[in-house]
């Protein structure tokens, strides 16, 4: 993908809309809106790398009521000629189809490489990523298996939804009940394995999000390790010029 001069590439992840309730996410919402209208103009495209919802699950006929203004707002971007790609996150990763037909923006379930100018991107949401975390890897394996997402969707919706969210509000992370750590770089998974795959290719720059905590991290005198932090605290992003990549803050 070229950068066009004058152009940038936007990266965001981690909004938990809903999360703990639709009226305290709603003003996370609107500024997350407020953004997308600032970048779309110079945007030559944007990336979001997960759980832009705390749930969300694709019935036949049924998707979770809410969020209007992020779809609408997605929808004018991507009807305006700007790509739109989303990566699925760890609460949000029974998408099948929804976003594809309705907002023409592609998903994807796993990790994609990006040739951004002459640089060379891993982008992914990060969940259960690198060692470790093998409890939420067995769980993983339960939630995208077939049989039990069939299971699922024969709840009612109203069952279905509302059991998800009493589970999600029980993470610290989304009711603000936990303060996020850097744990070292021997202790985030993430960065463990990005140094794997260093060992396999040569990448840039590492996108992912996941981690809720800002990070940036040099890896080695040429790839660096980024962490997009999210929308419930920090209202991080990163925006590439076609050159360099830069962690910053959205402030109103």
């Amino acid at each position: 993908m070229h950068v066009p001069d004058g152009k940038k590439i936007y990266f965001a992840s981690d909004n938990h809309l809903g999360a703990p309730t639709g009226d305290q996410s709603l003003p996370r919402e609107k500024k997350f809106v407020q953004w997308l209208d600032t970048v779309k103009d110079d945007a030559a495209a944007i990336f979001l790398l997960g759980d832009l919802f705390d749930f969300w699950f694709e019935y036949k006929t049924v998707v979770p009521k809410g969020f209007t203004r992020t779809m609408g707002k997605l929808a004018e971007i991507t009807d305006s000629g700007v790509p739109v790609y989303y990566f699925v996150g760890n609460h949000d990763l029974w998408m099948n189809g929804y976003f594809e037909k309705e907002l023409n923006i592609p998903v994807f379930h796993r990790p994609q490489e990006f040739l951004l100018n002459d640089k060379c991107f891993l982008i992914g949401h990060g969940d259960g990523l690198g060692p470790g975390d093998k409890g939420y890897k067995r769980m993983k394996k339960v939630f995208t298996n077939p049989v039990a997402k069939w299971f699922f969707r024969w709840l009612h919706p109203d069952i279905g939804v509302r059991l998800a969210q009493y589970l999600s509000v029980k993470n610290k992370v989304i009711s603000g009940d936990e303060d996020v750590k850097f744990l070292g770089e021997d202790k985030e998974w993430l960065v463990q394995y990005c140094k794997r795959k260093l060992e396999q290719k040569h990448y840039d720059y590492f996108i992912f999000g996941h981690r809720h905590l800002p990070l940036e991290i040099r890896l080695n005198e040429t790839a660096t390790y980024v962490n997009l932090g999210d929308w419930i605290g920090y209202y991080t992003y990163a925006v590439f010029d076609g050159n360099i990549l830069e962690l910053k803050e959205y402030r109103q």
